[in-house]
């Protein structure tokens, strides 16, 4: 008889402690706090997975379980009525045809390969929420092992008091003397009016990370002027990454890493987030050789495109 494994999912509310139904040989984690989710709430509706954005801590798992012979059914049945006994509401439930198969894979977060193996014709999930924290969890199998991954977010409290803001109201009977600009900052202003796009390229993101180094980033302060320049402008942020890993892999990663600096630029510059999207290519443009370190340094990047003017 295989042994029972107990997973909890630490953050700082209580955790959710999990009886897996077969042995775990691999486990890989990535935690954020404060992070943001799409959680899934329905199947894939021809453009897109309909999800809801949950934000605090973080924390998501892939697991590979030996359990041969093991239904994604039987995995995940156990999965949930221990999620149900916890206090979640199971608000989404699908199979691998009802969830939508290939579009649903690819429009939900999942961990890269071989971290987190999925088969498109023979999959499992659900989403599950209690008030304010939410539970995912997506099950697959391949040819000898079940892989599970389980995605909880709860309440992130922030780990300092925020300073209090002090706001400075000019006077209108001042003369206005206008600050040299930063020479990088000034000349992606140019490049988005002049070519209508411009690489940021002073952006730090840890090496396999999605969340945005914390800085203050001359970049994201010229493309917030740019925007108040330019009230009738929208405009796209879109991440590129190096040749390493899978294509599908890179294609989240790279997206993820886009989605924070919106983010970035809402919460620091308090850019409308309605004039700005965020994608992701993974690696299809590249600007530089992916057979050298130097060249791959170059590929991993944020570009911003000017998509209308109005």
């Amino acid at each position: 008889m295989l042994p029972l494994i107990l997973l909890a999912l630490a953050s700082p509310a209580a955790a959710l402690t999990l009886k897996l139904p077969a042995e775990v040989l691999d486990q890989e984690v990535r935690s954020e706090s404060p992070g943001s989710y799409a959680l899934p709430t329905g199947p894939f509706d021809g453009t897109g997975v309909p999800s809801r954005v949950v934000e605090g801590a973080l924390d998501q798992r892939a697991l590979r379980l030996a359990a041969p012979g093991q239904t994604t059914l039987a995995i995940l049945a156990p999965l949930r009525e221990q999620v149900v006994a916890a206090g979640y509401e199971v608000i989404f439930e699908c199979d691998a045809r009802r969830c939508g198969g290939f579009d649903f894979r690819f429009g939900t977060d999942v961990m890269p390969e071989p971290d987190m193996h999925v088969d498109l014709a023979d999959f499992r999930f659900l989403s599950a929420v209690s008030g304010d924290e939410a539970v995912s969890i997506l099950v697959s199998r391949s040819a000898g092992a079940a892989y599970v991954q389980i995605t909880r977010v709860t309440e992130a409290p922030l780990t300092t008091a925020p300073a209090p803001a002090v706001v400075a109201l000019p006077d209108p009977t001042a003369p206005t003397v206008s600050e040299p600009l930063d020479p990088a900052a000034a000349a992606i202003r140019a490049a988005l009016d002049q070519a209508g796009f411009a690489v940021l390229d002073d952006l730090v993101f840890a090496s396999g990370a999605a969340a945005l180094a914390e800085g203050d980033y001359a970049s994201l302060a010229a493309v917030a002027a740019w925007l108040q320049a330019n009230p009738g402008a929208t405009i796209a942020l879109v991440g590129h990454t190096d040749a390493s890993g899978s294509l599908a892999a890179n294609i989240a990663l790279s997206e993820r890493r886009a989605q924070s600096v919106v983010d970035a630029l809402t919460r620091t510059h308090g850019t409308d987030r309605t004039r700005v999207t965020a994608k992701g290519v993974g690696y299809l443009a590249p600007r530089a050789t992916n057979q050298t370190e130097e060249g791959r340094q170059k590929n991993r990047r944020v570009e911003v495109i000017v998509t209308s003017t109005r």
